[in-house]
């Protein structure tokens, strides 16, 4: 069975739009710092960097 823990759901909003698009999991105490993924933007029609929303 999986723990619960340091585990939390993270939006991606993307640079360009600022459409949230994705939402993803990330360990917050092994990674300080904010997400920045290359993703596909169906607004935007291209990939664009995507940030995570503070």
């Amino acid at each position: 069975m999986a723990k619960v823990g340091n585990r939390q759901l993270k939006s991606l909003v993307c640079t360009v739009c600022g459409e949230k698009n994705y939402r993803t999991s990330k360990n917050v105490k092994n990674t300080t710092e904010r997400l920045e993924l290359n993703k596909y933007c169906p607004r935007c029609q291209k990939h664009t960097p995507h940030k995570e929303e503070k």
